[in-house]
């Protein structure tokens, strides 16, 4: 197996360090976006568990939502669900409070615990794929060990019935 960059190295490390053993792997294509992700593994769009980091304007803190591939973010239903609008995150603020670049910001190993909330469409698979800290590193996990590996709370973050 090849050694990964150093960001998906921080990930893996954690993973094991939480007592996961799922394998970080770096894939010669980009993963950037959930199209591109899901083209490299050979999956489905809506099994890619992608992390956006939102700006939390009254505290200045990330938010973290872990989406399926195939969902846009409701900004108004998550703003519903953590009583307050969250803002756009620049490229400067995910890296400075998660450590990683947007396109491979993973949903474990930030610098500080960030709170998170994790997409129900997600657990209609029982293998998702995230980022790990690099834009071509991912890592294969389950849904339940996403919840249990970020503490997330699992809502209908996207356009829900």
């Amino acid at each position: 197996m090849q050694p990964v960059k150093e960001s998906a190295q921080k990930v893996q490390a954690k993973l094991k360090e939480l007592g996961y053993a799922n394998q970080v792997v770096e894939l010669p294509d980009s993963t950037r976006t959930a199209a591109e992700a899901a083209a490299a593994i050979g999956c489905e769009v809506a099994q890619i568990a992608k992390s956006i980091i939102f700006r939390l304007p009254s505290s200045d803190k990330p938010l973290l939502v872990v989406a399926s591939g195939a969902n846009r973010v409701d900004e108004k239903r998550l703003a519903k669900l953590v009583g307050e609008k969250p803002g756009k995150a620049d490229a400067d603020f995910v890296r400075e409070k998660t450590g990683f670049v947007i396109g491979g910001v993973a949903p474990v190993g930030h610098r500080a615990p960030i709170e998170t909330w994790i997409d129900e469409d997600l657990f209609r698979y029982e293998v998702i794929w995230a980022a790990a800290g690099h834009p071509k590193a991912v890592f294969q996990l389950t849904p339940g060990q996403l919840v249990q590996m970020t503490n997330g709370q699992v809502a209908c973050i996207a356009s829900c019935p």
